[in-house]
């Protein structure tokens, strides 16, 4: 017995070390600090958002280690960010969401490649509305469901397609056939009352956080399920009243026990008729509930980001003064600059690490050339 118990332990052990070792860091402190590799002068033009404030103080930050730089910035709205750069009154986008079609494609015909050029620059929120929230599920509380993988939630919110967009460019690789719908919670492994009873799917009308559900839940598909109930931001200028907007969504799930929404954390906060459930990114993975850590070390499948996205043509370095701020913005110095702003959340270890190697990586991506 003695023996067994050693044994035990001995795996217990084991499986914390490995687990912990797999563990994303998240420690700020412990990245490497901003080291110049080289002074730089000039100018440097921003478009887009001003990140809740984050960019002057990353452009502050910068300008100790580079008196030379001047910035010059408009940041009326990050939605114009890109076509700044591709009208040449921008060298960087500065960016909350992922590109959208037509700035794909907009790109491609004023640059001739494929897009433009994207620097993951800090973890999104968990919690602020505006300020680029992880996407959560949730059901009505009487609903048993407790969570689901990546695969399900495409079977349930989408629909079967012939193929899906990877930047702008449509690839039958990504079609699914109609016997991929999950349209009754039976299907999900429910029983007795649950089994045949249909799913009531709600969520967003087209915004950057549909695009990103789209990418990520779809793989670049658009086509939705039939059912789809639609809704606008409450406090975004595209609504008119309350109704449509993401406070009757919640109103209507929390009297909907077939129902299943995704929205942001904030707002299920404080209604006990709705809760969210946990995800998972590959079928037999973990599952991930959504919390403040789990999107910090970007763990939780639905976690978003923000961007830089600038022009940087196949086969090309980047300028060095846009390299060297990226760079800085990519260092212990940067990252505590996000953690000092608190309104997003800073990149773990390995997320800096790829975002780097990345700068210093030839991009190799298809150049597209006019027709004759």
């Amino acid at each position: 017995m003695p023996r067994l118990s050693s044994l035990l332990t001995a795996l217990i052990l084991c499986f914390g070390a490995a687990t912990w070792a797999r563990a994303p860091d998240t420690n700020v402190d412990t990245l490497p600090a901003y080291v110049p590799q080289q002074q730089v002068s000039g100018t440097i033009r921003n478009a887009g958002s001003g990140f809740a404030g984050l960019l002057a103080l990353w452009e502050a930050g910068f300008a100790i280690y580079h008196p030379a730089i001047h910035f010059v910035d408009d940041l009326r709205s990050g939605d114009a960010a890109i076509g700044a750069v591709e009208a040449g009154a921008a060298d960087l986008a500065i960016n909350g969401r992922e590109p959208v079609l037509t700035e794909y494609l907009s790109f491609a015909e004023v640059f001739g490649n494929d897009g433009p050029f994207q620097v993951t620059v800090a973890t999104g929120s968990y919690d602020k509305l505006g300020k680029t929230w992880a996407q959560v599920i949730y059901v009505n509380k009487d609903n048993p469901i407790a969570h689901l993988s990546m695969e399900q939630l495409d079977g349930i919110f989408g629909t079967d397609r012939t193929g899906g967009y990877e930047g702008y460019r449509w690839t039958t690789k990504l079609a699914r056939a109609a016997s991929q719908n999950i349209r009754t919670w039976g299907q999900l492994g429910l029983r007795g009352k649950w089994a045949k009873q249909p799913i009531h799917t709600y969520g967003y009308a087209p915004t950057g956080m549909s695009n990103f559900f789209e990418q990520k839940v779809f793989h670049g598909g658009t086509k939705w399920n039939p059912n789809y109930r639609q809704y606008v931001e409450a406090s975004a200028k595209q609504a008119t009243d309350r109704a449509g907007t993401t406070d009757q969504l919640i109103a209507e799930l929390a009297h909907d026990p077939y129902g299943i929404a995704w929205a942001g954390v904030a707002h299920g906060k404080g209604n006990p008729n709705v809760k969210m459930i946990a995800l998972r990114d590959k079928t037999n993975g973990p599952d991930i509930f959504p919390t403040l850590e789990t999107v910090r070390n970007r763990s939780y499948p639905l976690t978003r980001s923000i961007f830089i996205q600038l022009n940087r043509p196949p086969g090309t370095a980047i300028s060095p003064p846009l390299k060297e701020f990226l760079r800085y913005i990519l260092s212990r110095d940067g990252q505590m600059v996000v953690r000092q702003n608190g309104n997003y959340l800073p990149l773990t270890h390995e997320e800096v690490e790829r975002q780097r190697h990345a700068l210093e990586t030839e991009v190799e991506y298809h150049v597209i050339r006019p027709s004759l």
